[in-house]
């Protein structure tokens, strides 16, 4: 497939037209990103007016986040499952019409049980689409510059946290949450348009296998990776979470100042998508671990900077740039995952949504304990370093392979 599809893009196409530049192809799937990354984190602000609009409490409407989460949970591996065997480029148009039908239908949800199928239906193209998207992103360079290739996909989603977000919930205040999903459903479509006409086409895979797939997850490589994501990952949610209220209860910001943290946080992932992408195309264990052990440093940090609104941006900065760790993982993935790739990238947005419930769940528990606001700081730290703890074994069996096989 990676030549094919090379070939179609520094080739001319069938009908004589110019050949189509990679970067134009990474904007298309990064668009896709940017609207996937916005309907997923512009729905946390939207939870509000979702919950006045269809007369539920504030926790109940959150349960439209939790309805997502699990599609994004259910639909990675199985959509990656049972397209084993079509094109890249069908699969990525069936992915983005699905996300389309999601949005649309959920801005005009009759009833909240509605709203939660329709949300559950928007998540479940969400990780197979970072999985495919991935894959066609790094089979049109070398591979000495794959990881660089997928963060330029995955950069759509961490400007949808400084872009797309404050565009969304802008949008649900001056007209209502619903024009909010109309918004994400017509991005969403161009994305399909833009797929449809310019994204090569790839041959379908007759000799693609799920159940071959499915035997190439069995290598605990691959399971210690998605571990590595799952913990690891779980930290940097874990404070996002709670920096709103953060800076309401204990630093007392003036609310002009929570969106503008919040796209701090988001300009230092897309900062570290990129610094982290191109380390991991020259060494990529090392990036690995060096960002999960920077990244459980600012999370200690956090605690001591969250009286002041100026103490805790370069933290949140730092934060927000061990995001660039999801990247890395998707890109070791394709390595680790030789017959599995398409799975492996889709269960990697799987085991984030996993972090993302992880992290919160165990930063609520330590609130709840008394422990005060800024233990998720403490919190996401531990997360960290368990992540860390993991990547040593994954470290320590590679090398333990290696020496096997140097000695076979």
């Amino acid at each position: 497939m990676t030549e094919t599809l090379t070939a179609r893009v520094t080739g001319a196409s069938d009908s004589g037209r110019a050949s189509i530049h990679p970067a134009w192809i990474f904007f298309i799937l990064a668009m896709g990103g940017f609207a996937i990354g916005t309907a997923e984190f512009a729905a946390m602000s939207l939870v509000p007016m979702i919950s006045h609009d269809m007369n539920v409490s504030v926790p109940q409407a959150g349960h439209a986040i939790v309805a997502y989460a699990v599609g994004v949970c259910v639909g990675a591996p199985l959509i990656a499952l049972i397209g084993a065997k079509a094109s890249r480029k069908l699969m990525l148009i069936g992915m983005t019409a699905l996300y389309v039908l999601g949005s649309a239908l959920t801005s005009v949800a009759p009833s909240f049980s509605w709203l939660l199928l329709f949300r559950f239906i928007s998540g479940l193209p969400h990780g197979a689409y970072f999985g495919t998207a991935g894959i066609v992103a790094a089979s049109l360079v070398p591979e000495r510059q794959r990881t660089q290739a997928v963060a330029r996909v995955v950069l759509g989603l961490t400007i949808a946290t400084i872009a797309g977000v404050p565009m969304a919930n802008g949008l649900g205040l001056l007209v209502g949450w619903r024009w909010a999903f109309v918004l994400i459903a017509a991005m969403a479509f161009c994305t399909m348009l833009l797929v449809i006409l310019f994204v090569p086409a790839d041959p379908a895979r007759p000799n693609a296998d799920a159940l071959t797939e499915l035997r190439a997850m069995r290598s605990r490589q691959v399971w210690l990776t998605l571990g590595i994501g799952v913990i690891g990952f779980g930290g940097i949610f874990c404070v996002y979470t709670y920096l709103a209220s953060i800076m309401q209860e204990v630093t007392h910001a003036k609310p002009v100042m929570i969106p503008v943290m919040l796209a701090v946080f988001g300009v230092g992932m897309t900062v570290g998508t990129m610094a982290c992408a191109w380390a991991a195309d020259r060494k990529m264990m090392p990036t690995i671990g060096g960002t999960l052990l920077v990244n459980a440093a600012a999370l200690a940090g956090f605690p001591g900077s969250i009286h002041s609104v100026w103490g805790m941006m370069p933290i949140v900065f730092m934060i927000g740039c061990g995001g660039g760790l999801g990247t890395v993982i998707q890109s070791r993935l394709l390595s680790v995952a030789v017959n599995a790739q398409a799975l492996a990238a889709a269960m990697n947005q799987s085991a984030f949504n996993l972090a993302n419930a992880i992290g919160p769940w165990l930063g609520g528990l330590a609130i709840s304990a008394g422990w005060g606001w800024g233990s998720v700081g403490w919190v996401g730290c531990a997360l960290a370093m368990g992540g860390f703890t993991i990547w040593m074994l994954s470290l320590s069996e590679e090398r333990a392979s290696a020496r096997r096989r140097a000695g076979g």
